[in-house]
């Protein structure tokens, strides 16, 4: 949660829009979908998986 604090101190609106713009530019407007719903799965599968781990953890 730190490193997540720091990071958002440090980026600003301006840095956020031209990392949008350079999104953009380098995919297309028709592959951001595609990427984004890869990303949700990915993120998905990642929580699951986590919580697959702790309740392990908490079963030992």
């Amino acid at each position: 949660m730190i490193a997540q604090s720091i990071f958002l101190g440090m980026v600003g609106p301006w840095q956020i829009a031209i990392i949008v713009v350079l999104v953009l530019l380098l995919f297309g407007g028709k592959k951001i979908p595609e990427l984004m719903r890869g990303l949700g799965s990915g993120i998905k599968e990642f929580k699951d998986a986590s919580k697959e781990e702790g309740n392990e953890e908490d079963k030992k």
